[in-house]
């Protein structure tokens, strides 16, 4: 198997999460009530899954190896414009959980920023992954040797391997230091 196997069978998983963040935005709109625990675990897989696990994959180990590589400018633009949707897709889940947790401190006039920042990330993330699977992953496979991508695939294992106990020791710590907004 591609090292861009794993990264595209990921995108199938994020693209079911989508399509419940794209329902519970229009549920919470036409009720005009937010389930905080929806966003809570939805934030969390957008966190852990789709940005760490398999943006991390991309950005620590993919993006890294192909920076050593002499690629084509369209195939470099396309890689830096991945890099700042990436940033885009953290910085529209932080405004979530912001706006998530005015709402929690009964802020109601923030549904509207809730439901739209859902809509935003359900609509953004698949031209994203269109643009990934489509146009990116495939082509970039030519820049490296049988060799290379089956380090490469190695790699996403350990990292895989690894997360879950990342973020495990992450909430551990942050208990210990006494921090209070553990996630």
């Amino acid at each position: 198997m591609m090292p861009v196997g794993p990264l595209m069978i990921e995108h199938r998983l994020i693209e079911r999460m989508l399509r419940q963040l794209k329902e519970k935005s229009q549920e919470f709109d036409r009720e005009k009530k937010v389930d905080t625990l929806f966003i809570d675990r939805a934030v969390d897989f957008i966190r852990m899954y789709a940005d760490r696990c398999h943006h991390g994959k991309e950005e620590d180990i993919l993006f890294r190896d192909l920076a050593k590589k002499q690629l084509k400018p369209e195939l470099k633009k396309i890689m830096d414009e991945l890099v700042n949707e990436h940033r885009y897709a953290r910085n529209a889940t932080k405004n979530l959980v912001s706006a998530k947790e005015k709402y929690g401190q009964a802020d109601k006039t923030v549904l509207p920023d809730i439901v739209r920042l859902m809509a935003e990330l359900a609509e953004f993330y698949p031209k994203h992954i269109e643009k990934e699977d489509k146009h990116f992953f495939l082509p970039c496979m030519g820049y490296f040797s049988k060799q290379e991508q089956a380090d490469m695939l190695n790699e996403f294992w350990e990292f895989d391997r690894k997360l879950v106990h990342e973020k495990y020791k992450k909430i551990v710590e942050e208990f210990e230091n006494g921090s209070e907004n553990v996630r």
